[in-house]
């Protein structure tokens, strides 16, 4: 069986999709977001579609499309629609398969089921993505701590964003957490600069290590 990896955030917006086009390009693997909620722009899934270099067959179609750009326990009720979790199950590939989630862990999929509960059900490894400004420290420590009492385990952490040596230093100290490295802001934003970007800050090795 391969390498399957949940990639979630300590926030929303913080440029997890755009990390998850790189890790998913690297690994020659396939890309699954299981909930996307709001389609008048571009989708999750196309923007890693256009940055990754995958395959369109790699990029798995959503288990739901809402069409409202909220919470997606808010956007399937306003769309008439049942998310049922209990279906949400990562399928097994002969290639890598990259899973990212929606904003932080605690996104409501119901009123009842938040992503943190669908990953501590899935049993699979986190990498938790990070921003590096102001903030990122109570943000992180936050999420390692409740993936931690959920038993959710952690291949390491990412960071996004321009160098902040201290705060990177102290999260993963007080976390005890592997720094897998950092995604530097990448402009132009092309699949080829992309790749040059997490080639240059990233070991790919660590992502098949397994939780440290």
């Amino acid at each position: 069986m391969s390498v399957r990896i949940i990639v979630t955030g300590t926030d929303t917006g913080i440029g997890k999709t755009v990390f998850s086009a790189a890790l998913a390009g690297a690994l020659d693997g396939f890309y699954w977001k299981p909930v996307q909620a709001g389609l008048d722009e571009e989708t999750d899934s196309q923007t890693v579609l256009r940055l990754s270099g995958l395959a369109a067959e790699r990029v798995l179609p959503e288990a739901y499309r809402l069409r409202t750009p909220a919470s997606p326990h808010l956007a399937a009720e306003l769309d008439g629609v049942t998310i049922e979790p209990d279906s949400l199950r990562v399928s097994e590939k002969d290639r890598p398969l990259v899973v990212e989630g929606a904003g932080g862990l605690l996104v409501p999929l119901t009123r009842d089921v938040t992503y943190l509960d669908l990953m501590a059900s899935w049993r699979l490894p986190v990498v938790l993505c990070a921003r590096t400004t102001l903030g990122t420290i109570n943000h992180s420590l936050l999420s390692i701590a409740a993936l931690r009492a959920r038993g959710v385990a952690m291949l390491g952490i990412a960071f996004i964003g321009d160098a902040n040596v201290e705060s990177e230093r102290i999260i993963t100290d007080m976390g005890k957490v592997r720094r897998l490295g950092r995604l530097p802001h990448v402009a132009p934003l092309t699949r080829d600069t992309l790749r040059e970007a997490f080639t240059g800050g990233f070991d790919i090795r660590d992502f098949l290590k397994g939780p440290a």
